[in-house]
C-alpha cells in the first residue's frame, strides 16, 4: 500500500511527513513524497529558462526532498518524486492516481494562533476534486507514533452508510477501536431527544451491517468486517450552539483520526468539503481523512 505524501519544504509539508508516518505505522504502508516544481511556461517569469536554471532548480528541489525523507524513520519505508505540473493540486491528484495510493497526505497552511486547520489554495483544490481520500494534517502536527482509534463523523443524509462501510473495514485492518462521531448544533446546546434519535440512529445502522454480516458474508463490505470480529463501535453525540462547540465539547485522543464523508454535491467518486466538514475543521484538534463520494476501497 502507499501514500501520497504533498510536500512543501516548510511547517506544511513537515506536518504531512509526520501524518503520513503516523498512518503507515499501523498499515505498513510506504510513503511517496511528491514535491511539485513549476512546469516550463510563456507565463513564467523567466521563459525560456536561463542555461541551467532547471538544473539549478531540481538541485534545489533534491536538496528539500532529501530532507523531507530524514524526518521518516528508520522502519518506515519512503521514497521521493520530483513533478513538474502548471497546478500543483492536478499534478498531486495524477501522481496520487498513477502511483494508486490509498490516500493523499497534505497538511494544513498557518492560520495564526489557535487555528489548527486553515485551508490554502492547493488544500482547497485538493478536498474539492481528488478521486482519492486526503488526509489532512493540522498545523504543527508532531505525531509520528501509530494511530490510536478511528472515529467516524455520522450522519443522516445519503452517502453515511458507504462512510460507516469504509470505517468499519479501515477500523477492522488496522486493528483500531472505531466511534462514531454525530454532532449536533443547537440553540440551546442540550436536546436529549435529538441526542437520543441520533444515537439511536447510528446503532441502527450499525446493527443493519451486523446482520448483514450474519447473513450475507459478502467480500469487501463492512458487513463481512464486522462478522469478522471487530470490537464493537463506541457511538458518541457531541451537542453544543454551534458546531465548532459541540466537536470541542468532545473527548479527542492524541493520536486519533476523524474520517468525514464528502458533500452530496461532490462529482462521482471525488472530494467535496462541505459547509458542515468547513466548520468542523475550525474547532477539530486531531487529524482529518475527507473520503471522497461513493468511494469503496476495493472499487478505488
Amino acid at each position: 500500500m502507499r501514500y501520497v505524501v504533498g510536500y512543501t519544504a516548510n511547517a506544511r509539508g513537515h506536518d504531512a511527513v509526520h501524518l503520513a508516518v503516523a498512518l503507515a505505522r499501523n498499515h505498513d504502508a510506504t510513503l511517496d513524497l511528491v514535491l511539485v516544481i513549476p512546469e516550463d511556461s510563456p507565463f513564467n517569469a523567466v521563459y525560456p529558462p536561463e542555461a541551467g536554471y532547471n538544473d539549478i532548480l531540481n538541485e534545489q528541489a533534491q536538496r528539500w526532498l532529501d530532507e523531507g525523507l530524514a524526518l521518516v524513520p528508520a522502519d518506515v519505508t519512503a521514497r521521493a518524486h520530483i513533478r513538474r505540473g502548471d497546478s500543483e493540486a492536478q499534478t498531486l491528484i495524477d501522481a496520487a492516481v498513477e502511483m494508486d495510493a490509498a490516500v493523499l497526505v497534505i497538511g494544513a497552511s498557518n492560520g495564526g494562533l489557535f487555528k489548527r486547520f486553515t485551508i490554502g489554495s492547493v488544500a482547497s483544490s485538493l478536498l474539492h476534486s481528488s478521486p482519492v481520500p486526503v488526509a489532512l494534517a493540522p498545523h504543527g502536527y508532531q505525531r509520528t507514533d501509530p494511530i490510536t482509534r478511528l472515529s467516524c463523523g455520522f450522519g443522516t443524509r445519503p452517502g453515511a452508510d458507504e462512510l460507516l462501510d469504509v470505517a468499519v473495514e479501515s477500523a477492522r485492518d488496522r486493528g483500531l477501536p472505531l466511534r462514531l462521531v454525530s454532532l449536533l448544533a443547537l440553540d440551546g446546546g442540550n436536546s436529549p431527544g435529538l441526542a437520543d434519535a441520533a444515537w439511536m440512529h447510528a446503532a441502527d445502522r450499525l446493527a443493519a451491517v451486523g446482520s448483514a454480516a450474519a447473513g450475507s458474508p459478502a467480500a469487501g463490505t463492512a458487513a463481512e468486517a464486522v462478522g469478522a470480529g471487530v470490537p464493537e463501535p463506541e457511538i458518541v453525540v457531541g451537542q453544543g450552539r454551534t458546531i465548532e462547540e459541540a466537536v470541542d465539547r468532545l473527548d479527542w485522543e492524541d493520536g486519533e483520526i476523524l474520517l468525514i464523508g464528502s458533500s452530496r454535491l461532490a462529482q462521482h467518486r471525488a472530494t467535496f468539503l462541505g459547509c458542515t466538514a468547513n466548520r468542523i475543521l475550525r474547532a477539530l484538534p486531531v487529524p482529518m481523512i475527507v473520503v471522497p463520494r461513493d468511494f469503496t476501497r476495493h472499487s478505488a
